[in-house]
């Protein structure tokens, strides 16, 4: 019939719609990537330079540990000979993560009183997680990382004059306080079995958590479902809280003789923290080149 217009096909309002979907995809994709670039930015422009700062790198050079960190994974590990001995340090980033979360945890549960949440601190003071630093000029959004601006930051070698064995001072002389840094340590003696210890390092103190023996050596860090499952049964020792007192004391002291002592106990959170924002900032690029291509 003359001046009717024809009905669109099914075919054709398949594809109007699919124009519109890909339009509206588009303009999210651009929303993600400039929202990306931007925190990309702050994030590279709040870093003080791709080279390890002298706070850390001058330890490195007066310690016996030689450090491995491949980019990209969250363990670090700190090696090291003493005498017939070879001591392994490993430490994650994702303490620092995790203390984050546990931050927001306690900001957004109403039902936590006061006095329940510094018992949930304390609990994971004690299991390795901890609470959020303090930071003024913050660049995550809210349940992510803090990331503190230069000025805001104190280093390791400011926190003492002339050492990295002494925590420093805030404005009121309190020390300006750390998050707890898990540091599994691992002793083998060729032919000797592993004494290994959960040791937690917090505010240049290194307080030891559990010790284990293994007289096989392959089995603290059991790379096989038929290790792990050997290693389950084993009694390996007591909590360490249930020690004498006196032999508490002189286990501190035997790692202290190691150099498990209190400038590795600031020199790990600081690296932990220079370690997530390079990490960080390599994620950022990462989803952004995913995104933009």
């Amino acid at each position: 019939m003359s001046g009717c217009q024809a009905r669109p096909s099914a075919l054709s309002q398949r594809q109007q719609q699919a124009s519109v979907g890909r339009a509206k995809s588009q303009a999210v994709d651009q929303e993600l990537s400039a929202k990306l670039d931007s925190e990309l930015r702050m994030e590279t422009e709040a870093r003080d330079s791709d080279t390890l700062p002298p706070s850390l790198q001058g330890f490195l050079d007066e310690s016996p540990f030689k450090l491995e960190d491949t980019p990209g994974k969250e363990e670090v590990l700190l090696t090291r000979k003493f005498g017939d001995e070879s001591i392994r340090l490993y430490f994650s980033i994702a303490d620092l993560n995790n203390m984050d979360q546990d931050a927001d945890q306690y900001d957004e549960d109403p039902a936590l009183t006061d006095e329940e949440a510094a018992d949930a601190a304390a609990t994971n003071v004690q299991s390795g997680g901890g609470n959020t630093k303090g930071a003024i000029n913050q660049g995550r959004i809210k349940g992510g990382n803090f990331n503190v601006a230069p000025e805001d930051s104190v280093a390791a070698s400011d926190r003492a004059e002339g050492s990295y064995g002494e925590p420093g001072e805030g404005e009121e002389g309190e020390p300006e306080p750390s998050f707890p840094a898990t540091i599994n340590v691992s002793i083998e003696k060729a032919g000797k079995g592993t004494l290994q210890m959960e040791v937690v390092a917090q505010d240049g103190a290194v307080v030891i958590e559990n010790v284990h023996y293994y007289s096989n050596p392959e089995l603290p860090d059991a790379k096989t479902a038929e290790l792990g499952w050997s290693k389950k049964d084993l009694y390996t020792g007591p909590p360490f809280g249930n020690l004498d007192e006196d032999l508490q004391v002189l286990l501190e002291k035997y790692l202290e003789e190691r150099g498990i002592n209190t400038a590795l106990a600031l020199w790990i959170p600081e690296y932990i923290d220079w370690k997530e924002q390079r990490e960080y900032i390599t994620w950022l690029s990462n989803v952004k080149n995913f995104i933009d291509t």
